[in-house]
C-alpha cells in the first residue's frame, strides 16, 4: 500500500473510531492517555468500547483499498476485488483470518449483531440482487461500511441509514471477541 493511501487510511479510520469513542478530557496542555508518546514507545489505538486490535486493523486496511478497481470473482487488489474477495483479503491480510466463499458462505460464519450494536471490523450483509446475504461490507463506525459494489464502481464508503444500500441491509456479523 502506498505511503499516501495509508496515511488516508489511517486519517479516515482514526477520525472515525474518535468520533465513536467515549472519553473524558484531559487537563489542559495534558495529551489523552491513549495518544501520549514516550520515548520509542509507540501511540497505542484511539480508545473506543469493545473493538479489539484485529478489528482496528480491518478498518485501517479495508480504508487502504479505497479506489481499488472491481473485477468480478476478484481475489487481491492487483487484479480487483468483488465484495467477498475484499472482505477475504483483508481478513487474511490484516488479522490472520481465513474467510472464504460468497457472501452467503460468509454470512453463516461469526456471530449475529444488531443493526445498532454494529462495531469497526464487523461485517454487514445486503440483499442487493432479490437474494439474501448477496452483497458483503466491512463496518467502519459512524453507520458507514466499505465495500467493492460492481462493475461499475471501485472500492468505496457508503452510509448504512441513507441511499440504496440503507433499504437493503440484512444483516451484522462480527468475527471478534
Amino acid at each position: 500500500m502506498s505511503a499516501s493511501r495509508y496515511s488516508l487510511a489511517a486519517l479516515l479510520a482514526s477520525s472515525t473510531l474518535v468520533l465513536n469513542a467515549c472519553g473524558v478530557l484531559p487537563p489542559a496542555g495534558q495529551a489523552p492517555a491513549a495518544t501520549r508518546v514516550g520515548a520509542g514507545t509507540p501511540a497505542a489505538r484511539p480508545a473506543a468500547p469493545n473493538v479489539n486490535d484485529k478489528a482496528y486493523d480491518v478498518v485501517l486496511f479495508a480504508l487502504g483499498l479505497i479506489e481499488t478497481g472491481y473485477r468480478f470473482g476478484g481475489k487481491n487488489p492487483e487484479a480487483g476485488l468483488d465484495c467477498s474477495g475484499m472482505v477475504s483479503y483483508v481478513f487474511r491480510k490484516s488479522a490472520d483470518m481465513q474467510l472464504a466463499g460468497s457472501a452467503a458462505d460468509l454470512a453463516r460464519l461469526g456471530k449475529p449483531v444488531a443493526a445498532t450494536q454494529l462495531r469497526p471490523g464487523d461485517l454487514v450483509f445486503f440483499n442487493t440482487r432479490n437474494k439474501s446475504y448477496s452483497h458483503v461490507g466491512i463496518y467502519i463506525g459512524d453507520d458507514r461500511f466499505v465495500h467493492a459494489p460492481n462493475s461499475r464502481g471501485k472500492v468505496r464508503t457508503e452510509s448504512l441509514k441513507q441511499g440504496w444500500f440503507a433499504a437493503r441491509f440484512e444483516e451484522g456479523r462480527s468475527y471478534f471477541d
